[in-house]
Order: structure tokens, then C-alpha cells, then sequence
């Protein structure tokens, strides 16, 4: 459907505010980003910006969106490397982790940002209208992996397709699932602050390896 006048100025203003803190981000990182000069640097003022986002957390979650182009650009050429369904999961696994754990407050930013799920599935749909550039045609197949923001409900489909064909119940299924996003969320967070000194290579193979020893703890041979 084709957008009306008052929708494309809409979108042409999400986008000036959005450059402008993208090149804040690069030039000084995510947190030296605020309303107040994000505004500025777009040439408008902050009261303008407010009506088109919500919030800090809103307008930096639109920044973040960049990011998942780079996932699901490489996400085609690990599926397809998956030699059943049980492997499509830990190939999602792998390319998914190294991508997070690249950017890990990034993708904090996108998953566990605390806004709700409309917000998010309109602004991820939204991103894509203003940058359609951003994501090629062949990738609109995995846009709907993309678009669940619920990452615990995304996880668990791709194991209900590949673990009820093994006689898993979807008990210990939805077991299996949350043990993964606990897993994950806690190297993300240990990737962030960077403690340990774990390179990004490393905390993915770790973290297949962990997914793998959580499925053979109930019973499942990969």
C-alpha cells in the first residue's frame, strides 16, 4: 500500500533522528547518547524528537535495528550447512551468538530492553520501511526469526520442529528452551563487561558446546 504524504514525512523525520545518533554511537559510543544532543545534531529540538519516540530506550533500540541485517545476511549461509532440523537450531545458535557477542550491548539493547512487544515488532517493521536498503530481498525469508522479539518463544520453535520428531515431550522442551536463554543471556552479559577476556570466537564455541550438553542431559545424541 502506497504511503500517504503526512506517513513518508513521518518516516523522513524518524530517519534524521535516527542517523544522528547512529554517528553519535560510532563516533562516541552508546553511552554518551541523549535526547538532547541527538536532537541537536539532527538540527531540531529535543520536543521534536519526542514526537517520534518515546524515549531514549526507544530511539536506541531503532539504532540497534542496524545490526540484525548483519545477522540475517549470514544466517542463509549457516542453515544451510544444518544437516537436520536439531542442527538448524544449533547453526542458528552459532551464527546468532557470534553476531551478539560482537555487539553485546547491542543486541542487550534489542532483546532484553524491557520495551514491550508491540513497541518493538512496530518499530523493527518501521526501521525497515525507512532503510529498506538494509536488508535484501533473499533475507525477507527469515524476517519473521527476526521480527519475534520474544527471543524465549522463537528458541522454543525451533526445537518443538526438531525435538518432537525425537519423542521430547514439550515439557521438557520448554526445559531445554529456557536453559539455552539463561546460558546466553549470561555470556551476553559476560561478553558486555568483558571481565574474563573471552574473545568472541571462543564464548560461541562455548556456548554450543553448553547448548549441546543441556540437550544429551535429557537424553537427546547430537
Amino acid at each position: 500500500m502506497e504511503l500517504s504524504n503526512k506517513e513518508l514525512q513521518k518516516l523522513r523525520m524518524m530517519s534524521y533522528f535516527i542517523k544522528s545518533a547512529i554517528s553519535i554511537i560510532d563516533d562516541e559510543g552508546m553511552d554518551k547518547l541523549t535526547i538532547r544532543k541527538v536532537a541537536k545534531n539532527a538540527g531540531y529540538n529535543s520536543a521534536t524528537l519526542y514526537n517520534y519516540f518515546e524515549n531514549l530506550n526507544h530511539l536506541t533500540f531503532f539504532c540497534s535495528i542496524r545490526y540484525l541485517s548483519y545477522y540475517a545476511k549470514e544466517l542463509p549461509k549457516y542453515l544451510s550447512e544444518a544437516k537436520d532440523e536439531l542442527d538448524k537450531c544449533i547453526q542458528v545458535w552459532r551464527c546468532f551468538s557470534k553476531h551478539s557477542y560482537t555487539h553485546p550491548k547491542i543486541y542487550r539493547t534489542i532483546f532484553f530492553s524491557g520495551l514491550s512487544s508491540e513497541t518493538i515488532n512496530s518499530s523493527i517493521e518501521t526501521y525497515y520501511e525507512i532503510f529498506p536498503e538494509e536488508i535484501e530481498l533473499e533475507d525477507f525469508a527469515y524476517m519473521p526469526m527476526l521480527l519475534e522479539d520474544n527471543i524465549y518463544e522463537r528458541d522454543y520453535i525451533l526445537l518443538v520442529d526438531a525435538l518432537t520428531k525425537r519423542n521430547i515431550s514439550l515439557e521438557d522442551i520448554r526445559k531445554i528452551n529456557e536453559m539455552d536463554i539463561l546460558l546466553y543471556r549470561g555470556m551476553l552479559s559476560n561478553m558486555e563487561v568483558n571481565i574474563t577476556g573471552m574473545g568472541v570466537e571462543e564464548a560461541v564455541e562455548k556456548t554450543i558446546a553448553y547448548i549441546k550438553q543441556t540437550m544429551r542431559s535429557f537424553g537427546i545424541d547430537i
